[in-house]
């Protein structure tokens, strides 16, 4: 059984290209290997608004700090998740 790796989504409320990546990532821990997706709400840190706010959504992998920025597509999302 293959290892679930935990990646953190930054987004927020009403954000449809957050939407998307949530269905990118969706579809990849579906079809090509196990995700545990941590959606965090960017609004609700002054700190996370400054750092995220015109660049979200963002993937980030918390084992090593490494983040994925919109704009992605699901080939991009596979090279960067399975490189790191």
């Amino acid at each position: 059984m293959a290892l679930t790796k935990t990646v953190n989504l930054y987004t927020t409320l009403g954000c449809h290209l957050c939407d998307d990546a949530l269905k990118l990532l969706d579809e990849y821990s579906t079809k090509t290997s196990p995700l545990d997706i941590v959606e965090i709400e960017i609004a609700d840190s002054d700190v996370l608004v400054d750092r995220y706010g015109i660049r979200i959504p963002v993937i980030q992998l918390p084992t090593n700090q490494l983040e994925l920025g919109w704009p992605f597509d699901s080939a991009l999302l596979k090279v960067f998740l399975t490189k790191t």
